[in-house]
């Protein structure tokens, strides 16, 4: 599925890219307050979530299902390289930042988690995308457009 979009907002893919990464971090600081399957698995959901929201910012023209598609093939990739324990790699997983970004072990069940995600943010991407069309141009525009035809 390719839905064409308009161009994304920066600032406001940046805003769904940071809080995405807080509620990850949070969902980590704050598991043993989750139900069991939620404190596994949130931070996989939220890691492809925060991939599709990157995808959009850096390429706000991008179509969604391909932000989607593209999310997906960089989560997969990231989970298969897991499988690939060179020392640099390894001292890398070992540190915070790259726990974060490149996990420790691969688990078919993050790739469940990744679609998941990339489903969350690609319906919140549809779902905002309509309410915009179907609340029409704001106020301001439609005062510069008729100004225009007098």
């Amino acid at each position: 599925m390719v839905t064409s979009s308009p161009a994304r907002s920066r600032p406001a893919y940046a805003a769904f890219l940071v809080g995405t990464i807080l509620l990850g971090l949070a969902s980590r600081r704050f598991s043993h307050w989750l139900p069991w399957w939620l404190a596994k698995n949130a931070g996989d959901i939220l890691y492809a979530t925060m991939t599709f929201w990157l995808a959009g910012l850096l390429f706000p023209r991008l179509p969604t299902g391909r932000a989607a598609v593209a999310a997906l093939l960089f989560c997969v990739v990231i989970e298969f390289a897991k499988l690939i324990q060179t020392p640099g790699l390894v001292a890398a997983r070992r540190t915070t930042a790259g726990h974060l970004a490149l996990g420790s072990g691969f688990h078919v069940s993050n790739l469940v988690c990744y679609g998941i995600g990339i489903l969350l943010a690609t319906g919140i991407e549809i779902g905002t995308q309509r309410q915009r069309v179907q609340s029409g141009p704001n106020t301001r525009d439609r005062g510069r457009s008729a100004r225009r035809k007098d």
